[in-house]
Order: C-alpha cells, then structure tokens, then sequence
C-alpha cells in the first residue's frame, strides 16, 4: 500500500455537498451543494471554485456528449449551460408529490440518466418514507420509472461488464445489485450485496475502481469503504475528518485520485466548531487504485 494522503481542496462549507464529478477536457471537479442550491466547479489547474445558483435544490450533475451539462433540479432533469449561466427543463417527474426532489444521479455506460427521488428531509435522514422512485432519463428525453417504495435514492454505479447495476437506497442501510441490460437500461432480480455495519453508519453516494470494487461514502460514518461486490466483503476503511461524507468519485489526469464531498447540515456551532472542514471537498491520494471516467448523457 501507498501512503493515502487526504487534503481538503475546497473548504466551502456546503450545506450538503454531493454528486462529485471530473471533467477531464476542463480539469476540474464538478459537484452540487443541494440545499445551498448550486452547481460548483472546483478547478485542479488554478484550486478555485466557481458555482452557478439555481431556483430549487440540485442534487446532481453528469457531462454531456453535446457540451456543457446535465442536472437534477427539485424534480426536473435539465440542462445547464455554464459560460451563459442558463438552467433549461428537460422533463418533470413525482409531479403528485410537491414535497419530493431529486437525490443521486449518474449516466450508464450507454448515455442514460439514471437518477432518484426522496421526499425532502425534515431534518438530516429523517423524512416521510416510501415517497422516492428511480427513474431513466434515455436519449430521446422520454422517461421511464423503474421502481417506487424508495426512502432515499443514493449512490448508483455499473459493473465493469456492464451486467450488473448498483444501488444504494440509504435507509435499507444496504448495498443492492440488480442485473442490467446495457442494450435497453432495464434492471431486475435485486438483492443486497452488503449490508453496512453500526459504526459506518448510512450509505451515501458510491463509485466503482478499475478492479471491479466498490467505494461507498459513509453519510455520518466519516469514511469511504471499498467493497468486493462479488464476495459482500468490506476491503478497506478511510477515515476522513469530517462526519457527514456525501460521496465519492475518482478524477484527476491518471483518475487515480479519489474526490469526496461532504455535508454540514444539521451540525450545531460546537461540532462544527470541532469539524472545521464540513462540508467541504477532499482529494485522496495514494489509495494504488483507479477509477473509471464518467459517462456523458447522449441526448
């Protein structure tokens, strides 16, 4: 093992930093602050952060093959073009439920949106349950909903084959597999691969290395784990220092360096007096591992 170094590159303070993902052509670390309704991008060239605000909470980001990016909004996929600062609806889900939004996203290895719903939390993991669904965002703008009875729909990523598509949903405090058809995005026979331990806390957002395993961000747990999806085997702890990490992605020139964002909603002044780095962004280095690029959404 390398020596892991962990840094924070931008101290923001996001109220509840997520969806961390790396541009290459710009460099640089896309995320959202969900509740600070905006979209970030952290820069590795000049360490600076721009950030574009939105008219309701965002909960996620993906490149787009045609340029410029895609977000979920309160309950709208959009697009958002950075340099013109222009937000556009692409299509509407959970429209007979005003108290939902959007939580995680991420684009399949075949360019579609995949990303979930949740009712708005009352306070940090405590909301009305069974509100969210996971939904498709194709191509072609159409949609289609997968599943329902979902508390908080959280992190999401491909087997390397691409046979196998993983899910968090944060309260089952679980780690599920379903297989997937690449051809047609479908999804099916669910079941859980690991089930997360008392002091990891909550699943949040997740990715997958270049080995096949999984890294999950443990929400009030303060780490990553790396997990073999084939054997429901925790591999690795990394302790971060702060409570509330969000998610994860790998980015940088090689994608050998590991990004994790981070919340402070809900911490009073004496935590956060002693965690003065919440709801920032870490890079992580030297874990000997790296990650797959991000797919960009086709349409």
């Amino acid at each position: 093992m390398s020596s892991i170094k962990i840094e924070c590159v931008a101290n923001e303070g996001y109220r509840i930093g997520e969806s961390p993902v790396w541009d290459e052509k710009e460099s640089a670390l896309l995320c959202v602050d969900i509740t600070g309704r905006k979209v970030c991008r952290w820069s590795s060239v000049t360490g600076q952060v721009q950030a574009i605000s939105v008219d309701a909470p965002v909960s996620s980001v993906a490149l787009r093959k045609s340029g410029d990016y895609v977000i979920t909004l309160g309950t709208r996929f959009a697009a958002l073009k950075w340099k013109e600062q222009l937000v556009t609806t692409i299509t509407h889900v959970d429209k007979d439920k005003p108290n939902n939004r959007f939580n995680d996203g991420k684009v399949d290895p075949a360019g579609r949106y995949f990303a979930g719903t949740m009712a708005e939390e009352i306070r940090p993991a405590v909301l009305e349950r069974h509100q969210g669904s996971l939904y498709t965002l194709f191509s072609d703008l159409s949609v289609v909903k997968h599943f329902d009875q979902v508390d908080i729909s959280n992190g999401l990523d491909w087997s390397l084959d691409h046979k196998t598509f993983f899910y968090i949903d944060s309260l089952s405090y679980s780690v599920d597999a379903f297989d997937y058809d690449l051809q047609t995005g479908k999804i099916g026979n669910r079941r859980s691969i690991y089930k997360l331990e008392k002091e990891e806390s909550i699943p949040d957002g997740m990715c997958i290395d270049t080995e096949g395993k999984l890294w999950v961000a443990c929400y009030d747990g303060g780490r990553v784990i790396r997990l073999d999806p084939e054997t429901g085997k925790r591999l690795q702890t990394v302790k971060l220092p702060v409570d509330k990490t969000t998610s994860c992605c790998f980015g940088g020139k090689d994608y050998s360096e590991m990004y994790v964002t981070s919340a402070s909603d809900g911490m009073d002044k004496g935590w956060l007096s002693r965690q003065p780095q919440a709801g920032g962004v870490f890079k992580i280095t030297g874990l000997g591992v790296k990650g797959v690029p991000p797919y960009p959404f086709a349409g």
